[in-house]
């Protein structure tokens, strides 16, 4: 018996690892060599190519594909449809399959609905990538980036709020109460 749940339409090839408590849906494909943590909610008919990384808690919504090259730290939130790419510059009559470009996610970024992540490019932890967001650029922590191509439009909390930075570089998360200061173009929690 596992010590995970698999919807009987989903397809999990051998030699994946699959951390406890995880829940795969509706025809989704697992392959061979994908690791993902415990915890982990995999919508339906969701990809998940060989060598990608899931941290713990990691939830994917219905119709993303995570391609070899992928890795997510915890509490990542792949939201509906997203894409990620792995080849810059693909072809059909091209094979590029050693050419794949890597992409992380930092612990607790979230990436909106019918998000693109342009492979090479990795997002910051608790970075906000607003819905169709087109991300061609690396992303920093705590960012809040949206449009197409993305670009920053301020700084998020860790619950997902935006943060109003005072005259001393100095934010209060308006849900958790948190303290986050502004210093050199980077945040980070006080």
């Amino acid at each position: 018996m596992s010590d995970f749940f698999a919807h009987e339409t989903a397809v999990i090839d051998e030699g994946c690892q699959i951390g406890t408590g995880t829940k795969v849906w509706h025809f989704s494909h697992l392959m061979t060599g994908c690791v993902l943590g415990e915890k982990c909610n995999i919508g339906q008919n969701v990809v998940i190519s060989p060598k990608v990384v899931l941290g713990k808690n990691v939830k994917v919504q219905n119709n993303v594909s995570i391609y070899e090259g992928v890795t997510c730290d915890d509490d990542v939130f792949l939201g509906p449809s997203m894409v990620f790419t792995n080849v810059i510059n693909p072809r059909s009559a091209v094979n590029r399959k050693n050419e794949y470009l890597k992409t992380h996610v930092g612990k607790g970024a979230s990436i909106g609905a019918n998000a693109t992540i342009v492979c090479g490019h990795n997002i910051g932890q608790y970075a906000f990538i607003g819905a169709g967001a087109v991300v061609t650029k690396e992303v920093p922590d705590y960012a809040l980036v949206v449009g197409n191509p993305a670009r920053q439009m301020g700084w998020m909390s860790e619950f997902g709020q935006r943060l109003q930075f005072d005259a001393g570089n100095i934010a209060v998360c308006e849900e958790s109460g948190e303290k986050y200061k502004l210093e050199n173009n980077k945040v980070s929690k006080i």
